[in-house]
This record gives structure tokens, C-alpha cells and sequence, in this order.
């Protein structure tokens, strides 16, 4: 007998959700264990219902997907994200990798790319869409040609965690809270993240946090594409 892959899926818009359940439903290998509609919701499930593989969205509130994938990666290192989006530009790609994704699937590919890539990545291994591999192929060529780290980088994981924060309209004693660190780490952090970034004003870490894809504005979601309009219409 078969063990079947336990799977979460996170993603923000309901049709969404209800269009991969219905796909895997039919899978007799893999086995839906729970949704989440929003990144901090995203946490809480995969804590307590503990998936081997997160099929993760990037655009969601409360929390990015990409976020959410970083804070995943150190607390429960044992649990594989797959990132699941619309979304293939060079600022979310190299994201993805840096936050410890195993794999990036434009939502617009046929399902079988989808459990081929969640296979994959049960197995150990990764994928990625070959447009996002192309992405993430032409970035590191021309990083390697350059002398300087990208900015997002030069932070430390403490320092990511402080300016989601700071995005998020956190104040410095409601940071010190979430973290359990002191006010005062909180500001020698933020102090530093400013110099790192050479980013001096709360408005402008938020931009920089924005186009990093740690945080969002939420526009209007965008038409379903054909892997989840096929599901979710049945």
C-alpha cells in the first residue's frame, strides 16, 4: 500500500483553494490534510497539523507566503514548501531560493507539472518551472559578474524578521513583544537594517520590504489560470 503525501495548501483566494483540493481529491497518493487563507493562518495549521509539503502561495495578508516559507525553514526544517504563484519575476525568484522554497510552480502549469514537482520534492529534490529556473539562471550569471551582495542579503535573519515587523506597522515595543527580544534590540536592529540598506525612513523599508515580496498590498487577484479554473468549475 502506497503512503500518502500529506499536504497543506495556502493560498488567499477561496476559489483557489477549493480548485486544489478538488484536483488532489482525485489523487489517491496524496491526502489534503487542511487550508489556510493567510500567512499567520498558514503557521498556525502547519504547526499543528504538521503536512510533509506546503503548497504556498506568495500574495496573501497577515504574512507573504515567502515569510512565512523563512520562518518554516528554521522552526520546522522537516516540513518541504512549495510555492505555488502567478508570479516568475527575478525579485520573487531569488526570494523563493533564499528562503529555503524546494521548488517554485507557476500556477498557469498543467497539473502534471504540479505532481511531478510535489513528488519531487517529497522525494528530496527540487523543481522548479523552467521559466523560473531561466529567471533564477540569468540572476546568478549576472551577479557573478558584479562585486556586491544583494541588499536583501547583507541582512541577517533576525534583521528580516525585524523589518517584516516594521512593514507589518509594528511599533518597536509591539516587535519586542512578537520576538520576545527588548525594545532596545529591537531599535540596535532596525538601526542596522538602515545602515545595511542605506535606507533611513520607516516608509522606505516598507517600499524595499514590498519589492522583496516579504509584505504585499493585495491588489485584486488576477483570472484563475487553467490549472485551478478546470477544478474549481467542476
Amino acid at each position: 500500500m502506497n503512503i500518502q503525501i500529506r499536504l497543506l495548501i495556502v493560498d488567499g483566494h477561496p476559489i483557489v483553494r477549493r480548485g486544489l483540493t478538488m484536483c488532489f481529491s482525485q489523487q489517491p497518493r496524496f491526502k489534503i490534510v487542511g487550508e489556510a487563507c493567510d500567512g499567520r493562518d498558514a503557521l498556525n495549521k502547519t504547526r499543528e497539523l504538521k503536512p510533509e509539503i506546503v503548497l504556498m502561495d506568495i500574495d496573501m495578508p497577515q504574512m507573504n507566503g515567502l515569510a512565512v516559507t523563512d520562518l518554516l525553514r528554521r522552526e520546522m526544517p522537516e516540513v518541504k514548501v512549495l510555492i505555488l504563484s502567478m508570479y516568475a519575476n527575478t525579485d520573487y525568484v531569488m526570494r523563493i531560493i533564499q528562503c529555503g522554497a524546494r521548488g517554485f510552480v507557476i500556477k498557469e502549469a498543467p497539473t502534471e507539472e504540479l505532481i511531478q514537482a510535489i513528488d519531487t520534492v517529497h522525494a528530496g529534490g527540487s523543481h522548479f518551472s523552467p521559466d523560473v529556473a531561466r529567471v533564477a539562471l540569468n540572476h546568478v550569471v549576472r551577479s557573478n559578474n558584479g562585486d556586491h551582495a544583494a541588499p536583501f542579503m547583507r541582512l541577517t535573519p533576525r534583521e528580516r524578521e525585524v523589518l517584516l515587523h516594521i512593514a507589518d506597522g509594528l511599533s518597536n515595543k509591539e516587535i519586542a513583544c512578537a520576538l520576545d527580544i527588548g525594545v532596545r534590540t529591537v531599535e540596535t536592529h532596525r538601526e542596522r537594517i538602515m545602515c545595511k540598506l542605506d535606507i533611513h525612513t520607516i516608509a522606505g523599508l516598507t517600499r524595499f520590504a514590498i519589492s522583496q515580496g516579504m509584505v504585499s498590498l493585495m491588489p485584486p487577484g488576477p483570472p484563475l489560470p487553467p490549472l485551478i479554473q478546470m477544478h474549481a468549475a467542476a
